[in-house]
């Protein structure tokens, strides 16, 4: 099972550039961010045009959204929280068919948090911190889960080799120290980080380079925002991991690049 993870930043601007990332990385389920289309008007005849028909979304007009699109059939799991009380569509979770029984897969799309990284005068931040909370203590609750993949943008670069600078983004929103122990603390409710399982945690790597730099190649300014966890039993399930860097040079692309994961199920 090849899961790849990917914030395509607006659906309808980049659906074309779906059928290169299935050319390139041949993916089994594809877990999307910020595809902020209502579900009204999801492109019902996309996941099957890509040979992914099986699909499950939330979405909402001009802002978030997820969606997993999946070659396997899979369940919606719909007994999971509204987050802070916003229902803002930020997460789904589905059951896929896998040998040896179903996968459940989470997919989220974390709040970004604005500028200023305080709580008390940054709602946004204040918004960011009690979302990661409640994710924590959600799974925290579910002690000992089994086959379970939790992808999507989380908006936060944890270790110091996830960003380009350590020291000059500390006060920076997406690296602060706040967010970085909240987002560890979410991870150790059970689950491995399963890109740093092949890129040690001593290299630089980022999945994210800002709009703003006219060349984002040459400076290298990024941040690794976007992840794939897997509880602890499908570690050894795990066969390789692929950032797809040179989607930032597609056409009218995301400011993010895929992230794949292959399982061996």
């Amino acid at each position: 099972m090849r899961l790849v993870t990917w914030n395509i930043n607006s659906l309808r601007l980049r659906a074309g550039l779906l059928p290169r990332l299935m050319a390139d990385l041949a993916p089994d389920v594809i877990c999307l961010q910020e595809t902020k289309v209502p579900d009204e008007l999801f492109p019902s005849d996309l996941p099957e045009a890509l040979g992914l028909p099986y699909v499950a979304y939330r979405g909402m007009k001009s802002y978030n959204g997820v969606a997993i699109l999946s070659r396997r059939p899979l369940r919606v799991l719909e007994a999971t929280p509204d987050w802070c009380g916003k229902n803002d569509r930020r997460h789904v979770a589905v059951a896929i068919d896998a040998a040896g029984g179903p996968v459940e897969v989470h997919n989220f799309y974390v709040p970004a948090g604005g500028d200023v990284p305080d709580p008390d005068t940054n709602p946004k931040f204040a918004h960011k911190l009690k979302f990661i909370a409640e994710a924590r203590d959600y799974f925290r609750m579910r002690s000992q889960f089994a086959r379970l993949v939790l992808a999507g943008d989380l908006n936060i670069a944890p270790l110091e080799n996830d960003v380009w600078s350590h020291r000059q983004l500390l006060d920076v929103v997406s690296h602060t120290p706040p967010e970085t122990t909240a987002l560890t603390a979410w991870l150790d409710t059970g689950f491995i980080d399963a890109v740093r399982r092949f890129v040690p945690a001593d290299q630089k790597h980022f999945t994210w380079w800002s709009y703003r730099n006219r060349d984002w190649r040459a400076s290298d300014r990024g941040r690794r925002l976007d992840h794939v966890w897997v509880s602890q039993d499908l570690t050894p399930a795990l066969q390789r991991q692929v950032t797809l860097k040179q989607a930032r040079d597609w056409p009218q692309t995301s400011d993010h690049v895929p992230v794949c994961v292959e399982f061996a199920l």
